[in-house]
Parts: C-alpha cells; structure tokens; sequence
C-alpha cells in the first residue's frame, strides 16, 4: 500500500471509523469466548471432574499451537504477504471452528471418560490420564488460540492502515475497549447462563455463535476494503514504481530482529500480559476462597476489570497522540500492576469491598499500558513489516499466555489441602514479579527512547 494509496483512505473520516467498528465487532466476540469458561472453574470441578492440572492446561492451551509450532509467527508473514483480507477470514474461521470442537467436548462427550495411558509434560506441568473431555477441549481453544491471535495482529494492521497520522492510539484504545467488553460479558455472565439455563455447553454454544457472527463482520468488512482498495487503483498506477520498495520481502525481517527497542516491547508485552490475563483464569475462585464471596456473583468482581478499560483506555490513548509521553503511561501501569498483586498476595482484609478496590487498580493498570505499546510499535517498525512485527510480539506474549496458566495451576494444586481450600499467596507473589520486571523494562525502553529517537514520547496526530 503505497503512501498516496495511504492517504487517500484514511482521510475519508466515516471510512475509517466505520471499518473500525466492524473489526472491534468481530475481536468482541472473540474476547468473549476467550474468557466464557473462566467463571466456570468450579463448574468444569464439579460437573466434569477436571481437576486443578486439567484446567490449567486447557487454559494454557489457548497459545499451545502458536507457540510450539510458531504458527503465530507464519501467521505475520502471511498477513504481510497475502494481505488484510485473507488472513483476516482465515483467521476468523480458524477462531469459530475451534469454538465448535470446544462446544462438541463440554455437550457430547462422555464426563467420565479417561484417557489411560495419557502423559504429556509441558516444562511446568504434567497432565497424566486426563478426562476425554479435557483433551477435546484444549485441542479446541488451541486451534481457537491460533485463529485469535492471528485476528489480533490483522485487526492491528488494519486500524494503523486507516488511522496512522490521525488517531491512532485512540482507535486502537476503542478497539481494546470493545474487546475487554467480550472480555467483560463472559465474566459476568458465564457463570449465571451455565448454571440457570442449561449447563457450561450453553455458555460455550453462546460464545460458539457470536463467532459465527463474527466471521459474518469480518465478510462484511473484506467487502467494504476491496471497494476502497479499487476506488484508489488509479493512485496505485500514480505510485506503482515505489511499490518494489514497499513489498515485503523475507530478508526485511532482520529489521525487526535488530530492534533493540521492538524487543523490550516484546519482553514487557509477555510480563504485563502475563500478570493480567492469567489472573483473570484464576480470579474468580480466588474472590470465593480468599474473599469469601459468593460463587453466584463471584465471577462479577473480576467483571469490573474489562468495564474501567472500556472508559479509561480511548482516553489515554487519546492523551497519547495529543501529548505523547507513551512510555511514562507504560510504566506508570506496570507500577499500578505490582502495587495490585502485592495487595493480593498480602495476608490482610480478606472482604469483598477491598477486592473491589484492587481490581478497580488493576483495571486502571490494564488500561494505560495497552493504550500506550500497541500504538508505539508503529513508530519504530515500517509498515510493511508491521504484521510480522506484531506477530512476533504475539507469539512472545504466547509464551506467557501458554505457561503462566499452567504453572499457576499446577502451584494451586500444590497449595490446596484436605479441605479443598487454595491459599493463594504464592500465586500472587508470582503475579507481583512479573509486575516488577514489566516497571524495569518500561525504564529501560524510557532509556532507548532518548537515546534511538523512536519518539515513543511525541504524539501520533500529524500536525
């Protein structure tokens, strides 16, 4: 896409916003079944006999496949190869088929059935004879884990398509903030829709069908992007003797590898993540063992998290590319995240008003570092390399997303007693360190910042 090609599409206003609705649209229903079986953790106890090494590994297996196979990172190169487009509908359809194998585990197969002789060891956790419908479930979300991130990064290279010069950490805040609507929707409702309308295949089944209705918005949006991409063939002819110099070619790669900077992104993205969305996989019990809230509304206090980044993250990105200062607001939310799971972890007024208080925090935290990093890696990687640069940083987030859960669940087991109670305050230092080492790398990218001249620190909109 050359500049003038570029130029012509982002400055048609309704255009661009239109086209970022329907993406957020589509990463909303996505977020929301990342998250639908989060609140069921007791549930998925109960009704199918997984216990605290099963969970654990089928939330870790959300990432199994884009990290152990680098699927995530093809996917970069293919979204840069073969375009927005594409990659956008395959990605879409990978999400909604792995929703329906996950859909098929918790509705027809058989709770009871195990899988004798099963062993697999992951570094940190070991799953031995597990239920049928365990297995059946984490090859799901792992074909669905594939599908989202790859959405993730097209999505991403979408909204700086339409909005770079004008107002790109703004539309990348709103989009975050319809996604942790999803994210909202599934914690808050999973659980009553499980338990008074059918069981947790009802609450999957409705996840299932919003992706569906998500591929359908993602059609929607292909079609609109090719009518735009035709209406501006006669500028691409203009400009077509700079096109050689904008494709993507595999050897551009090494100016993604030798970024110092795009690495200590890398790295912070993995730690931040890594403190906020496991969590979420745990949350919920933690308020009805620690905090000793009910488990009908357990599930509400982890809610409030994706509702204060729905306000708060449009409006400090909005503060980014007006007045810049995108790495302070990294760091700030990294100390806001250490200061939360140190409460957490802190033997001290187990009652559910101070859970409310943290979370609140943490949703602050959960707003400020996204509003700031995503719309940085821009500005130091050019835009033909930017889906594999995202997918690079998805991939490491992976990582964290892959095995943080599962050794988290493994550390519950180990912490459990007789009496079937989890004493959480080793998990909560766990999460406080990762917030360390994300305040330690946003002081460092602060360094590169002045010393690389990325302008991490300067506002996005053009004068």
């Amino acid at each position: 896409m050359t500049q003038a090609i570029q130029k012509k599409l982002s400055d048609s206003k309704s255009a661009r916003w239109t086209a970022l609705i329907i993406v957020s649209v589509t990463m909303m229903m996505g977020y929301f079944f990342t998250d639908v079986m989060s609140p069921l953790e007791d549930m998925l106890s109960s009704d199918l006999h997984w216990n605290g090494s099963e969970y654990g590994f089928f939330s870790g297996a959300y990432g199994l496949i884009n990290v152990f196979l680098l699927m995530l990172f093809f996917g970069g190169i293919i979204l840069d190869k073969m375009g927005i487009r594409f990659t956008g509908m395959m990605s879409t359809l990978l999400m909604f088929g792995g929703a329906v194998i996950k859909w098929y585990a918790v509705t027809f197969v058989d709770e009871n059935a195990i899988v004798e002789g099963f062993h697999l060891n992951l570094l940190i956790i070991e799953i031995d004879n597990p239920h049928l419908t365990n297995l059946i479930a984490a090859l799901g979300f792992a074909v669905y884990g594939v599908g989202c991130e790859i959405a993730g990064i097209t999505v991403s290279k979408v909204i700086t398509k339409w909005f770079t010069g004008h107002e790109l950490a703004l539309a990348m805040g709103l989009q975050v903030a319809m996604a942790r609507l999803g994210t909202a929707a599934a914690l808050f409702f999973a659980l009553p829709i499980a338990k008074y309308m059918g069981g947790i295949s009802t609450s999957v089944g409705l996840g299932a069908l919003l992706l569906c209705i998500a591929v359908i918005a993602f059609i929607v949006y292909c079609a609109m992007d090719k009518k735009l991409d035709a209406s501006c063939q006669g500028a691409e002819e203009e400009n077509k003797e700079n096109a050689e110099d904008e494709s993507f070619h595999m050897s551009d790669l090494k100016a993604i590898f030798t970024n110092p900077g795009f690495w200590v992104i890398c790295l912070l993205c993995l730690m931040f993540y890594g403190g906020v969305f496991p969590f979420l996989k745990f949350a919920t019990k933690l308020m009805i063992v620690k905090y000793n809230v009910p488990d009908d509304w357990a599930g509400l206090i982890p809610g409030l998290l994706p509702f204060g980044t729905i306000i708060l993250t449009p409006i400090f990105g909005g503060i980014y590319d007006k007045k810049g200062h995108g790495v302070k607001l990294m760091l700030l939310g990294s100390l806001l995240l250490t200061l939360v799971h140190v409460l957490f972890a802190l033997p001290i007024l187990s009652v559910w008003w101070f859970a409310i208080i943290n979370m609140v925090i943490l949703g602050i935290a959960f707003s400020l570092v996204p509003s700031a990093m995503w719309p940085s890696v821009p500005k130091i990687i050019p835009m033909k390399l930017l889906g594999s640069a995202f997918a690079m940083i998805f991939f490491i987030q992976n990582i964290g997303l892959s095995l943080i859960p599962m050794g988290i669940g493994e550390v519950n087991k180990q912490n459990t007693g007789a009496d079937g109670l989890t004493d959480y305050t080793t998990t909560m230092t766990i999460f406080a360190v990762l917030g360390i080492i994300s305040i330690v790398l946003s002081l460092l990218l602060l360094r590169l910042d002045h010393t690389k001249n990325y302008g991490l620190e300067k506002s996005n909109i053009k004068k």
